[in-house]
């Protein structure tokens, strides 16, 4: 086998479990609460401080029409709030409220515990391997 060959296999397997595992917990939220693409549009607005409904719908990769509804449930349950646009009056701005930060906050709580207890499972060497693992993705992922 060459390094070529053994590298593709392992992008696939690794592709692979980060999928599942991402999907895994990406479904670990408090019953009831947002939908995963509400969550997501959420977590964006956190994440870039503020954003235009336009800036929005592309950092989500949904047409304009379907970020309206997410905002517009957002907006129901007080989770992101509507700005004047500083430089254009045709425009908003798009920003978590306190509650909706603490919705995300609730959210990462739930899904660190959930891979906690997963990762309490294995053997001290196994946790030990992932974490060098997870320092490895990290510089892949930055590179």
């Amino acid at each position: 086998m060459t390094k070529r060959g053994s590298a593709a296999q392992l992008a696939t397997l690794l592709r692979d479990a980060i999928t599942r595992l991402n999907r895994r917990v990406r479904q670990t939220r408090p019953v009831g609460d947002l939908t995963v693409t509400q969550l997501s549009a959420l977590t964006s607005l956190e994440l870039a401080g503020a954003l235009t409904p336009r800036e929005l719908a592309d950092t989500e990769r949904v047409q304009p029409p379907t970020m309206t509804r997410i905002v517009a449930k957002l907006e129901e349950r007080g989770l992101v709030q509507r700005t004047p646009h500083p430089t254009d009056g045709r425009q908003v701005i798009l920003a978590a409220t306190e509650s909706g930060r603490a919705v995300l906050a609730r959210f990462e709580r739930a899904r660190d515990e959930w891979l906690a207890q997963r990762l309490a499972e294995l053997s001290a060497e196994e946790r030990d391997t992932l974490r060098r693992a997870a320092e490895i993705l990290q510089k892949i992922a930055r590179g």
